[in-house]
């Protein structure tokens, strides 16, 4: 039943079929050239809504915020408030980067000042990855449904694969082979430098 209350945030979730199994509409994901994967695909059930929903890392502040706390040697890049690291885990990308600030700050509440730097250093950072060469595109997303601290993603796409271009290409990301470590090194210390080069700290 749709809740008759305007703030009420079950209104959003009335219509939906908790517990089933939907079907997929053939012109959805699957469907595309550029989806990584193929054969039968089964969708899961909708699990119930959890309401309220549990806090994120780092809601309750800085002092339990594991980003605050990281070493400058985590980071491909630093200055005075912003701080640049490399995905941790292994991928195939040419380069898969969080920009965040350094104070604990989500987008919302992101000062006035910061608010004001966020799209230059996007362009900051999308300058220097596009200066490796062989990147056709750099994609920006935000999710901030693990963490409280805001983090940007950067995710460089390799120019001429076109496969991946688009909203799957986080998907690719899970399923291409590692770039060899010596790539991923100096791929991320010309970063830094470029990056540096404007002011800031390299650290790769």
């Amino acid at each position: 039943m749709i809740t008759e209350n305007p703030d009420d945030p079950r209104r959003f979730l009335a219509h939906l079929p908790v517990g089933e199994r939907l079907p997929i509409p053939e012109d959805a994901a699957p469907s595309w050239s550029i989806f990584p994967y193929e054969g039968e695909l089964t969708v899961r059930p909708l699990d119930a809504p959890v309401l309220p929903e549990p806090g994120r890392h780092g809601e309750a502040g800085a002092a339990e915020c594991h980003e605050c706390r990281r070493p400058e040697e985590d980071f491909v890049w630093t200055d005075e408030h912003w701080r640049l690291r490399a995905f941790d885990a292994p991928h195939g990308l040419p380069a898969v980067l969080f920009l965040g600030p350094r104070e604990h700050h989500d987008l919302m509440d992101l000062p006035p000042a910061r608010a004001v730097e966020l799209g230059p250093m996007l362009q900051r950072v999308e300058r220097a990855v596009l200066a490796l060469g062989g990147i056709g595109r750099v994609h920006v997303n935000r999710w901030g449904d693990g963490g409280a601290h805001l983090h940007l993603w950067l995710i460089a796409r390799p120019e001429g694969q076109r496969q991946l271009i688009g909203s799957t290409l986080a998907l690719w990301m899970d399923l291409l082979p590692p770039l060899p470590d010596e790539l991923r090194a100096d791929t991320l210390h010309r970063i830094a430098t470029a990056m540096a080069a404007d002011g800031g700290t390299a650290h790769a």
